[in-house]
């Protein structure tokens, strides 16, 4: 019987990496191994960003949860801290969403948390 290389589905995979590796440099991009080297990298990172990709989102939401308290002359802990004791529950992105784009709802909520 005659040895098979399974030639289709060895070439699927070969291009399927070298797809992935599109758009790196030189050999990276070309050659096989190099460009699953790469694209192994990239897929790591990828994972990673994704992840931090929410921290990056949550340090701005509370920045500018922050600049609208500030502006209203309260701090942040005081501000998250009277949400919490009036029973009020908003997540931060729809705080600094209201804080950003809605800054008249906001002050609302400053003023409750004031006169608390």
């Amino acid at each position: 019987m005659p040895r098979t290389k399974n030639s289709p589905s060895s070439r699927k995979r070969r291009k399927k990496v070298l797809k992935r590796a599109k758009g790196y440099r030189q050999g990276r991009s070309k050659l096989f191994k190099r460009a699953k080297e790469f694209s192994e990298k990239g897929l790591t990172y990828a994972f990673m960003h994704r992840r931090k990709k929410k921290r990056d989102f949550r340090r701005l939401w509370i920045v500018r949860i922050s600049a609208a308290c500030k502006s209203h002359g309260i701090s942040y802990n005081r501000f998250i801290n009277g949400l919490k004791k009036l029973g009020i529950n908003l997540n931060r992105k729809s705080l600094a969403d209201i804080a950003f784009n809605h800054p008249e709802e906001f002050s609302s909520l400053v003023s409750q948390i004031k006169e608390k």
